[in-house]
């Protein structure tokens, strides 16, 4: 797309992100992703109830009388986003292509992040890591994440989670909360999940269109596989081929969502046709 186009919709999406960051998600993302670090913030008189392992013992025998160390959160967060930029997200028959809606999802987990004064890093993967955007804070770093998610052109059209994952373990030290933002039509991704689980706090978002489920009965007709760029015809008209399709969809689906549950990594599903803003605070309040 042209500049004025990209510019028009970078705003647009910019002014949609921020009231929903700002007036809907701020409390939940806030609740949901804490800080994991805990500093010491100060140190006060023992009250009934308080652990005994924190009585600061140096204190108490100076004063002669029970006093307790304070702790306080590590507020700052940093989140990364893993975003399938593969083929099969320009797939899209109803509102919005799959890619447009990543787009919008990103955009507010971006402004929620810089919300509560986090930083926010983006990973933008295929079958191998296409972008590396390091984490940082501001408005001008999100409206590049922005841009990129709008005009970002792949190398590869294909699509290997476990690149995005391993890359996120090697890359980023500090313990983060990060989304996956894809499909999830991918590889076996199971054993480099489990690694990335056990050092960040993971999230699942699953965007999928809903005619991705099942093949409509529209005759012989010639289709493209988005990922692999395959041309081939295929008669939706017989019902055996349609069965095949939707067990093959299912299948992948479930072992997809049995990876997930296996590493313990909370999910949302976000189709095409509805609204996101319910899944992701269901996400948010499950967490």
């Amino acid at each position: 797309m042209d500049s004025s186009e990209l510019l028009k919709k970078v705003r647009k999406i910019e002014i949609k992100s921020r009231m929903l960051s700002n007036h809907i998600f701020a409390g939940e993302y806030h609740s949901a992703f804490k800080g994991k670090g805990m500093t010491f913030s100060e140190v006060r008189g023992y009250q009934y109830g308080d652990p005994i392992k924190d009585i600061d013992w140096h204190v108490t025998a100076r004063f002669n009388q029970p006093y307790i160390k304070v702790f306080e959160e590590e507020r700052e967060l940093t989140v990364m986003l893993l975003i399938d930029v593969s083929g099969s997200e320009d797939f899209g028959t109803r509102a919005k292509q799959k890619k447009d809606l990543i787009a919008e999802i990103a955009a507010v987990l971006s402004f929620s992040a810089i919300e509560n004064n986090d930083k926010i890093g983006v990973i933008f993967f295929s079958d191998k890591v296409e972008k590396f955007i390091p984490p940082q804070k501001g408005k001008k770093h999100i409206l590049r994440i922005i841009r990129e998610l709008l005009d970002f052109k792949p190398e590869s059209s294909q699509t290997n989670i476990n690149e995005a994952l391993k890359f996120l373990t090697n890359a980023i030290k500090k313990r983060s909360a990060a989304f996956i933002i894809s499909d999830f039509m991918s590889p076996d991704f199971s054993e480099s999940l489990k690694i990335a689980a056990s050092k960040h706090d993971i999230a699942a978002l699953k965007v999928y269109d809903p005619f991705e489920e099942k093949l409509p009965n529209v005759g012989l007709a010639y289709f493209r596989d988005m990922e692999s760029g395959e041309m081939r015809w295929i008669d939706t008209a017989s019902a055996s081929t349609r069965n095949e399709y939707s067990k093959w969809w299912k299948e992948k689906n479930e072992a997809a969502d049995l990876i997930l549950t296996k590493a313990k990594v909370d999910k949302a599903v976000i189709r095409t046709d509805g609204d996101y803003v319910k899944p992701l605070i269901a996400l948010f309040k499950n967490r």
